[in-house]
């Protein structure tokens, strides 16, 4: 069974010590194909996690979701204040990567992206 990006996400977090949770939620509605959505808070973040004092929002993906989320969160209204709050902001993209260069050997790896309030002016 594969995992999601938000459980490798959540996985990995926990594997470094940090505590998280996701806040993303699903909404039943028989009316949308699959039987209903996706709700991120603020529509940018999946996960909330508490490190060494900060405050980490996350938007998980594959690894052909990333430009997507990243023009999603940078056009968001919501990231700025996210930011402006204290808080971290990052896009999580998992992606197979090789163990070492030549081999055959695959293993799971996060490409992540930090925002800063630079990215929004």
């Amino acid at each position: 069974m594969s995992l999601s990006p938000s459980q490798r996400t959540i996985r990995e977090l926990k594997d470094r010590g940090i505590i998280c949770g996701v806040v993303e939620r699903w909404i039943p509605n028989p009316k949308l194909p699959g039987g209903g959505m996706r709700k991120d808070f603020l529509n940018i973040i999946d996960i909330v996690a508490l490190d060494a004092g900060a405050v980490l929002g996350i938007q998980c993906c594959g690894a052909s979701g990333f430009a997507e989320h990243d023009r999603k969160i940078l056009a968001s209204e919501m990231s700025p204040e996210w930011l402006k709050a204290g808080a971290v902001l990052e896009l999580w993209s998992w992606r197979k990567i090789k163990l070492h260069r030549g081999g055959k050997a695959l293993r799971w790896k996060p490409r992540i992206r930090r925002y800063e309030i630079g990215d929004f002016k």
